[in-house]
């Protein structure tokens, strides 16, 4: 199993996510990120529909990365308004905590 996928954390930090929609209008909205890692997280509180496949923005605190959306949450499930985003391969990891050193931390419990 790949390394990353492995590493993730349980969190709720505050982020600012843009980019576009569905029928390719720009959105700005605020939303939350949950069970992030170093490579990506699942982002919740969208009111936008957005395709997998396309890039986002995200910006944390003074962070700011670009992000492809890997999946999207059904609309009329749990997850509607809930997507799964992985960090391009060039981008910086923008969340201040150190996904590691938390799992350690936290550790299986």
């Amino acid at each position: 199993m790949d390394q990353p996928y492995k590493s993730r954390v349980d969190a709720i930090l505050p982020v600012r996510i843009w980019g576009l929609d569905n029928d390719s209008r720009p959105f700005i909205q605020l939303a939350r990120a949950k069970n992030i890692s170093s490579v990506g997280a699942v982002v919740q509180g969208l009111a936008p529909q957005i395709k997998p496949g396309e890039i986002v923005d995200v910006q944390y605190e003074g962070n700011k990365a670009q992000f492809r959306v890997i999946w999207t949450g059904r609309a009329g499930t749990q997850r509607q308004g809930e997507i799964g985003i992985e960090k391009l391969p060039m981008e910086p990891c923008i969340w201040d905590a150190n996904v590691l050193q938390c799992m350690q931390f936290v550790g299986n419990g």
